[in-house]
């Protein structure tokens, strides 16, 4: 699903505007972004939850050359489904 078709969706199931729909699904991915950069988890009862790891320095490999590269640390973004929706989509 992309985007506009989330979009589509909101606005048909609420029956609200198309321009009213971008702005409800763009406020709530704002939102969870902004939460993001704070370094604060977000937390959505059964759907999931989104959180950073932190990764360590390491050193790579340039899969082209076989060169060694150093990959410097950083944040990663990882989602974790809740248990309603793992089920749902097991089922």
């Amino acid at each position: 699903m992309t985007r506009s078709e989330l979009i589509k969706l909101v606005a048909e199931q609420v029956k609200l505007s198309h321009k009213n729909a971008d702005a409800a699904v763009d406020a709530v991915f704002g939102t969870i972004a902004h939460s993001l950069e704070g370094g604060r988890r977000v937390e959505l009862r059964g759907f999931g939850s989104f959180g950073l790891k932190e990764r360590r320095d390491r050193a790579g490999r340039n899969p082209k050359t076989g060169v060694p590269v150093a990959v410097e640390a950083k944040r990663v973004v990882f989602f974790k489904t809740g248990l309603a929706l793992r089920k749902r989509v097991d089922s």
